[in-house]
C-alpha cells in the first residue's frame, strides 16, 4: 500500500536536526559528503563534537564544546523528561543528555531519526498473522524502525493500532505523531517506571486490535504485556535481549517465553522420558507467540511457535529456526529451513507411552539405535568454584553441565583437601558409586586438566587450551560488556592473548604477581 504522508520529507527532518546546532559544527555536518548515513552527532563538554556512523566517526571541529553550545543545542528542544530525552517537535530525532552530579547537563547524544519504509516486507506474513509478535536485536540494529513500520502498515490494513512510546521514539516528538506512524495512535508515556500502567491503560480505554511497545525491560511490563495478550490483543513489542536464549535465562523476562521451573517427576516418568528425576520445564503458555532475532538489517531467524521452541530447549535440543535475508535486489530468500526435528522429539515424549511409542524411543523411527550421546555429562561441584568449570567446559568444548544437587550428579569434582578430611557429604556420595576426581588448586587450569580425564580427552597443548580461553573470553565480553579474567599463564601465552584481544578491538593488561599473573579482557570505555 503506497505511503500516504503528506508534508513528510526525509531532507526537510534531516535540516531540523541541522538547525539545533550552533553555526560552526551545522556547517561542519553540511560539508561531510555523506551526511545522510550519520547516526548521530555527539557533544560532550571540553572534548571536539563528533559524528558518528555505523563503524566510523570523524571530529566536526577542532574546538571543544563549551557550555554556551549545550545551551544553544538544549534552547531548541522539548523539555527533558524523567529519562533524560528530548526531542524536536514532528521529527523521530532523540536527543539524550548526560548530567553531572549537581544535575547540568554536560553530554549530549543527538540520535538521528529516520522513517524508513519497506523494512517489514521480509516478514509481512508474519506481522498480518494476527499473532503477537517479539523482536530481538542488538542495539542500533532496527528494532524500533520495524516497529514503526509494523504500526504502519497494520493501521493502514484498517486495524485499531495504539503505540505505547515511552520516549517519543516511534512516533516522533510533539503532541502531533509523525505521519510514519500511519493511522496508528499514540499514548505518550509521562513517567518511564510507569509503562505498565500505560500499557493496561491502552487496553482498557481504547479497544485496540494490536498494542505496539518498545523496550519491554520490567517485570511489571512483563506482567503487563502477558494480561495484554490474554485478552486477544495482538502485541507487537521489543524486549532487552538479542536472541530467545537470553530472554529465558533472564528471571525478569523469561516469563515472557512462558518462565521456567524445575519439576521433580516420578521414577516411571523419568524412565519414560529418559531423564533425570528432576528437570527444567515451561511454567505457562509464553507471552508472544512467534520470535524474531534481527541478525542484522537485512537479515533475520524467526521462531514461529514460541512454546514448542522453549520445550525443546529446555529438553536439551537445539532447534533451527527459519532464516530469511534480503537479497541486493531487494528480493527475499530462505537462506535456512525451520527444522521441526527437535519439536518432534519433544512432541514423542509427550505421547502416550505405547508400546510403538517405547520401540520408537528405544531404536528410532526408522530402527536405528537411539544412543545417549547427546546428554550432557553432570558435573557436581564440591567446595570448586561453578563459573570456573562452566569456563573449563568451554574452553574444552566437551559436553557437559552444572548438577544443582550431588544425587543428579555423574561425576564430582572436590579439592585434594576436602578429599582429605573425608566429610560425610564425599562418604554419600562415595557410597553411591559417583566418580570423584580431586584437584590441587580452585583454578581453571587444574579443572581442566580432571576433566580431560573424565573425557579421555588426548593431552591438548597448554597454548591451545589458554588461546581457546582467550577466544571465549572475547566473545562474552562482545555479548554482554562485562570483563573477563583468564588463567594464569606465562608471560609468551599472555602476549598472544593480548594480540588477540587486541585484533577484536578490545583492551587487555596484566594482572597479579608472578606465577598467578593473568590477563584480563574488557571494553574500552571511550
Amino acid at each position: 500500500m503506497a505511503v500516504n504522508a503528506e508534508s513528510f520529507e526525509p531532507n526537510w527532518e534531516l535540516t531540523q536536526l541541522l538547525d539545533i546546532f550552533p553555526l560552526p559544527i551545522r556547517q561542519a555536518l553540511i560539508r561531510l559528503p555523506n551526511v545522510d548515513r550519520v547516526i548521530e552527532v555527539v557533544l560532550d563538554l571540553g572534548r571536539r563534537p563528533e559524528a558518528r556512523f555505523e563503524d566510523d566517526f570523524v571530529f566536526l571541529t577542532d574546538n571543544p564544546v563549551t557550555h554556551e553550545d549545550m545551551a544553544a543545542v538544549v534552547s531548541h528542544l522539548s523539555p527533558f523528561g524523567g529519562d533524560n530525552r528530548a526531542g524536536i517537535e514532528q521529527t523521530l530525532h532523540r536527543i539524550s543528555a548526560i548530567r553531572n552530579r549537581s544535575g547540568k547537563i554536560v553530554g549530549l547524544t543527538c540520535r538521528v531519526g529516520r522513517a524508513v519504509y519497506g523494512t517489514i516486507d521480509i516478514i509481512l506474513d508474519v506481522i498480518r498473522s494476527g499473532k503477537s509478535i517479539c523482536l530481538l536485536g542488538r542495539p542500533g540494529v532496527g528494532k524500533t524502525t520495524m516497529l514503526r513500520e509494523c504500526a504502519r502498515v497494520l493501521s493502514e490494513d484498517r486495524k485499531r493500532v495504539v503505540i505505547v512510546d515511552t520516549s517519543n521514539e516511534i512516533a516522533g516528538d510533539g503532541d502531533v505523531p509523525h505521519p510514519g506512524i500511519g493511522h496508528a495512535r499514540r499514548m505518550p508515556v509521562t513517567i518511564p517506571s510507569q509503562q505498565h500502567n500505560v500499557m493496561i491503560e491502552a487496553v482498557e480505554n481504547h479497544m485496540p486490535q494490536v498494542i505496539v511497545i518498545d523496550e519491554i525491560g520490567t517485570e511489571a511490563e512483563a506482567m503487563a504485556a502477558r494480561t495484554i495478550a490474554e485478552r486477544g490483543v495482538q502485541l507487537i513489542g521489543t524486549a532487552h535481549g538479542q536472541t530467545l536464549e537470553n530472554l529465558l535465562m533472564n528471571p525478569t523476562l523469561s516469563d515472557l517465553m512462558g518462565g521456567i521451573s524445575a519439576v521433580t517427576l516420578s521414577d516411571e516418568e523419568a524412565r519414560r522420558r529418559g531423564t533425570r528425576k528432576t528437570v527444567l520445564e515451561r511454567k505457562a503458555p509464553p507471552t508472544f507467540d512467534v520470535l524474531i532475532e534481527i541478525q542484522d538489517r537485512d537479515r533475520l531467524a524467526i521462531h514461529q511457535n514460541v512454546g514448542e521452541v522453549v520445550d525443546a530447549l529446555l529438553r536439551g535440543y537445539t532447534p533451527q529456526p527459519e532464516v530469511r535475508q534480503r537479497t541486493a535486489s531487494g528480493g527475499i530468500d530462505i537462506v535456512q529451513e525451520a527444522d521441526p526435528a527437535a519439536i518432534a522429539v519433544v512432541d514423542l515424549q509427550t505421547q502416550p507411552h505405547t508400546q510403538q511409542r517405547e520401540d520408537e524411543m528405544l531404536f528410532g523411527v526408522n530402527g536405528e539405535a537411539v544412543t545417549d550421546t547427546d546428554k550432557p555429562l553432570m558435573i557436581f561441584p564440591y567446595g570448586v568454584s561453578r563459573n570456573k568449570i562452566e569456563r573449563a567446559i568451554q574452553n574444552l568444548r566437551v559436553n557437559a553441565s552444572i548438577a544443582r544437587k550431588w544425587d543428579d550428579a555423574d561425576v564430582v569434582v572436590t579439592l585434594k583437601t576436602l578429599e582429605r578430611k573425608e566429610s560425610e557429604r564425599l562418604k554419600a556420595i562415595a557410597a553411591e558409586n559417583v566418580p570423584i576426581y580431586s584437584i590441587k588448586t580452585n583454578t581453571t587450569t587444574q579443572i581442566q586438566s580432571a576433566l580431560k580425564d573424565v573425557f579421555n580427552l588426548p593431552a591438548l597443548d597448554v597454548e591451545e587450551i589458554a588461546m581457546r580461553e582467550a577466544e571465549e573470553a572475547i566473545y562474552q565480553v562482545l555479548l554482554d560488556s562485562r570483563a573477563v579474567e583468564l588463567s594464569p599463564q606465562t608471560s609468551y601465552v599472555r602476549r598472544q592473548q593480548h594480540q588477540l584481544a587486541e585484533r577484536h578491538r578490545l583492551q587487555s593488561r596484566s594482572t597479579g604477581l608472578e606465577p598467578n599473573r593473568r590477563v584480563r579482557i574488557y571494553k574500552s570505555e571511550g
